[in-house]
């Protein structure tokens, strides 16, 4: 597996999402719960992921890279690490019914960006990770 961009959207209507992406990407999910739903397309690279948005905040949610394998995500994190900006260093994650390590940086414009090497996703739980900007490093 190569890295893949990573897009993360919170919509009103899950089911009327999936209908409309499944629809755009010429292709179904490749994992759909209740209140989550993601997309592995190779063409155009992408891992693209739709929430049910809960509080009203409904959109952009954050943009990450997805590393083929563990030398991708830590040469990922060094650079987030390097960049100057504030970062959450590599840890294990429980999120989006998945395990994983993850990093985060934020970008220019403030925005959160993940680097994420997923373990297994096949979680019956969303977990309990949550968007560190409030926790990055300087």
């Amino acid at each position: 597996m190569t890295m893949k961009l990573h897009l993360s959207f919170k919509v009103d209507d899950l089911e009327k999402s999936t209908q409309f992406y499944s629809h755009l990407f010429a292709q179904e999910p490749a994992v759909v719960r209740d209140d989550y739903v993601k997309w592995d397309v190779d063409n155009p690279p992408v891992n693209f992921v739709i929430e049910k948005c809960e509080d009203g905040n409904h959109g952009f949610d954050h943009m990450g890279i997805e590393a083929g394998n563990g030398e991708e995500l830590q040469a990922l994190a060094a650079r987030m690490r390097d960049s100057g900006r504030k970062f959450a260093d590599l840890e294990s994650a429980h999120c989006c019914y998945a395990r994983s390590e993850k990093a985060w940086v934020e970008g220019m414009a403030q925005e959160p960006w993940e680097a994420f090497l997923t373990h297994s996703h096949d979680d019956t739980s969303y977990g309990d990770d949550s968007n560190p900007l409030d926790r990055l490093q300087a």
